[in-house]
């Protein structure tokens, strides 16, 4: 048996490669837009910046280092120049296809960062497999403005599996949906009437505001504000306030707020601080044809009739009284059961010039 020349052992040393096959390489040098891998071939090969990755403006160099040991696809033999063309990207998507594929049967929770924010949605990209989350499955809400998402690392599920197609959906929405589905029954399993919370103003409307409590909105209506009279809600709160309230009533899912706290109830000592015949002062804050209401104090509310207001005749309030004018009268009647008030302006004048009187 003859002994083999060191030219005919090193030539049979080599591999013989074939378009497609996965080899291992060890890279040899790296440039911003290229590597070149030793692949145990005649001829080196090429892995271009393009068939590394699909991110754009990618420097290799920041990401592949000499050394390194790869596993690419043969996309060429030959180039035209004797050289071997590689891709990484290809192969890690044919892995990644795997991945979203086992990931779509088990219903698997992904994360990965939003690469793209596009018109129409969401584009991120995983194991090199570029999938696309719709605006309407991005959240359980809807969202004008998908901007805010740009960079974010986000979770979601593939909710369709087309590679013949190289259609990937994913959904984020049920995700959510979800999540506040099990907070709320959470939640309703710990909170009942009567309790003191905290939550954050989500959205301000004219007839009151909704505060998330986690995971569940509850609604503090218009009139359960403040114990005085509130004419804009928007005025009084803003999204992303924090509040503290008390849950009034609950009704399956529906919760109903109020920060008028019982022990803050301003009638509470109203028949000792509104007795008949005190002297007080508030602010009109309204008018009618037959009388004013004034306001003594955030929630109570006292009627000085049009016959009150002078001992000269008057038609109409509105004719000398403004709305914010402070006014000073004296109480002649009050019903607790009713939480009526009646004040009079006459008598007070009345008392005022009988007590002159008597100096004289």
């Amino acid at each position: 048996m003859s002994e083999l020349t060191f030219e005919q052992m090193l030539e049979e040393s080599l591999k013989t490669i074939h378009t497609g096959e996965v080899i291992e390489g060890t890279v040899i040098d790296v440039k911003p837009d290229e590597a070149i891998l030793n692949i145990g071939y005649k001829s080196d090969g090429i892995l271009t910046r393009n068939e590394y990755t699909n991110e754009p403006n990618v420097d290799l160099t920041t990401l592949v280092n000499v050394g390194d040991k790869m596993e690419v696809k043969v996309l060429k033999v030959n180039d035209g120049e004797g050289q071997v063309l590689l891709t990484y990207k290809r192969l890690a998507a044919d892995r990644g296809n795997k991945r979203i594929e086992e990931a779509f049967n088990n219903k698997e929770v992904l994360t990965a960062k939003v690469a793209q924010v596009l018109d129409g949605g969401l584009s991120v990209v995983v194991d090199e497999v570029r999938i696309f989350i719709p605006a309407s499955l991005v959240s359980d809400v809807y969202e004008k403005d998908l901007s805010k998402y740009a960079g974010q690392e986000i979770e979601f599920v593939i909710s369709e599996y087309n590679p013949k197609r190289r259609r990937y959906i994913g959904d984020r929405k049920q995700l959510i949906v979800a999540k506040k589905l099990e907070m709320q029954k959470e939640l309703f399993e710990k909170i009942k009437v009567g309790d003191i919370v905290e939550g954050t103003v989500k959205n301000v409307t004219d007839f009151g505001a909704f505060i998330d409590l986690g995971g569940v909105d509850g609604l503090l209506h218009i009139s359960e504000m403040s114990w005085g009279r509130v004419d804009n809600p928007k005025k009084i709160y803003k999204v992303g306030d924090t509040v503290k309230v008390f849950i009034k009533d609950i009704k399956d899912t529906k919760i109903a707020l109020s920060v008028k706290f019982p022990e803050e109830n301003p009638w509470n000592n109203a028949a000792e601080k509104y007795a008949v015949g005190t002297v007080v002062t508030g602010k009109v804050a309204r008018m009618t044809d037959f009388g004013a209401f004034v306001e003594l104090a955030p929630g109570v509310d006292a009627l000085l009739h049009v016959s009150q207001i002078s001992r000269d005749h008057v038609e109409k309030p509105a004719d000398v009284l403004s709305i914010g004018q402070e006014i000073e009268a004296k109480i002649v009647d009050f019903d607790e059961a009713d939480r009526k008030i009646s004040l009079s302006m006459k008598a007070l004048a009345q008392n005022t010039e009988a007590e002159a009187a008597e100096e004289e």
